[in-house]
């Protein structure tokens, strides 16, 4: 037997195939939260079509799951510090669930935005709940990478989602994307209930008097020697959000959220409206949707290009050039004439820097913000930017419902990427800086 702290083997030691299947479940969930967050975009020339809605109308349906998801990062979130990564998963799980299925039997606006809603609860709560898992269950070599597999498991769910929702609508009505995102939930709910064990660095700083028989019972599933006691761990002092706002972090932290909140605008404008522009310039929803997936897959593409650069150029100059390239992609979409090969050509370069953005953000958080207050300012980010994502769809409908031109919605609403790309410029500090050669090298 072994007396070393679990966690400390598993950030030591090379990771053993049951780690990399609990991350590969963890981007698979990150896939499926892609998937939910995008079918009512997929389904939304449907809804329009069968209730009549105008641009307005879809754009609050669009944005009131985000209102969900808001509710999800505020009250179900904290919960995985307090009952533990996995049980707090399976219920995010089984809200996502009922929610897509339950939104298939809607019959008006408000019974789907009810829907939408408890799957959008669900989706906000499992972020900061897979996040977690993931940096636990790897090794301190592997962890950033395993974080960014994670992070493209969105445009991966998104671009597979689409491809599927193209295939069923061409076939059945909207009511199919639910469904099938209904299914699909299922099954990951089985593979997770199966597979995917508690966090063994929650068990150790949590301390439950079952702690160490479920650590062990976890350790034999990895064929690894038991542990004899549970390990010393400090009490660590309770973080207050205001920590970010002390008078070395105050600029940062305000700069920071000022720029998520304005990027999601941009951001959600861009997924939520994508499928229903297409559709509105002559074409069918499922090549709407077809549209889309190109979308995710430039995402794919450019989230791990910027992931792989951030290592050898500063990540200031990669994350402010993105997200000004995601605003320069945006309005070119709005003048992109109503031909399919030109469609989907700008939908895979917007996708490419709107997601490498993204991507950006996320290293920022974790240069930006120190450790003692990391976890709290990104939280703080990402909880702002809820509100952005909100008013990015409704406030493109609403333009749109004005009578605003096509190409005029696209550049007002690319302003927020283009004042996110200012913001992330103005900070400053050499954390944003290219890493050493001799630290590229070794990391």
């Amino acid at each position: 037997m072994t007396q070393l702290d679990p966690s400390v083997q598993l950030r030591r030691e090379p990771m053993s195939a049951f780690q990399i299947v609990a991350v590969a479940i963890c981007v698979a969930l990150n896939a499926l939260d892609g998937f939910d967050i995008l079918a009512i975009t997929f389904a939304g020339p449907g809804t329009m079509r069968e209730w009549g809605l105008g641009p307005g109308g879809l754009g609050v349906v669009i944005s009131i799951g985000l209102v969900g998801m808001s509710v999800g990062s505020l009250l179900i979130a904290p919960l995985a510090d307090t009952r533990g990564r996995r049980p707090i998963i399976l219920l995010c799980l089984i809200l996502m669930t009922l929610g897509m299925l339950l939104s298939a039997t809607a019959d008006s606006v408000m019974a789907l935005a009810v829907w939408r809603v408890i799957t959008g609860i669900g989706i906000g709560g499992m972020l900061a709940s897979i996040n977690a898992m993931v940096a636990e269950y790897s090794n301190d070599a592997r962890r950033d990478f395993c974080v960014s597999l994670m992070t493209i498991g969105y445009p991966l769910g998104g671009m597979l989602g689409g491809m599927a929702a193209a295939l069923l609508l061409a076939h059945f009505d909207w009511r199919a994307v639910f469904i099938f995102g209904g299914v699909v939930s299922i099954f990951i709910l089985a593979v997770v209930w199966w597979r995917l064990p508690e966090s063994i660095e929650f068990l150790v700083f949590k301390r439950s008097p079952d702690a160490l028989d479920r650590i062990n019972a976890i350790f034999r599933r990895m064929n690894r020697a038991p542990i004899v006691e549970m390990p010393f761990r400090a009490r660590q002092e309770h973080i207050s959000v205001w920590k970010a706002f002390d008078s070395t972090l105050a600029s940062r932290t305000v700069l920071i959220c000022t720029a998520y909140f304005l990027y999601m605008l941009t951001c959600y404008y861009a997924l939520g409206w994508i499928p229903s522009i297409v559709a509105a310039l002559g074409f069918t929803p499922s090549v709407g949707a077809e549209v889309s997936v190109w979308t995710n897959l430039g995402g794919i593409i450019g989230g791990a290009l910027l992931g792989y650069l951030a290592r050898h150029v500063g990540l200031k100059a990669l994350a402010s050039g993105a997200m000004i390239a995601t605003a320069l992609a945006l309005t070119l979409f709005g003048r992109t004439e109503p031909d399919l090969v030109a469609l989907r050509a700008v939908a895979f370069v917007l996708g490419f820097f709107l997601y490498s953005s993204a991507v950006g953000f996320y290293a920022t958080f974790v240069r930006v913000f120190p450790t003692h207050v990391r976890a709290t300012g990104t939280g703080l980010a990402i909880g702002l930017g809820r509100f952005g994502g909100m008013l990015g769809p409704m406030l493109g409908g609403w333009l749109m419902a004005a009578g605003t031109s096509r190409p005029s919605v696209a550049g007002i609403m690319a302003l927020g990427a283009a004042l996110a790309g200012l913001a992330i410029w103005l900070l400053q500090g050499s954390m944003l800086a290219a890493p050493s050669r001799a630290a590229a090298r070794g990391s």
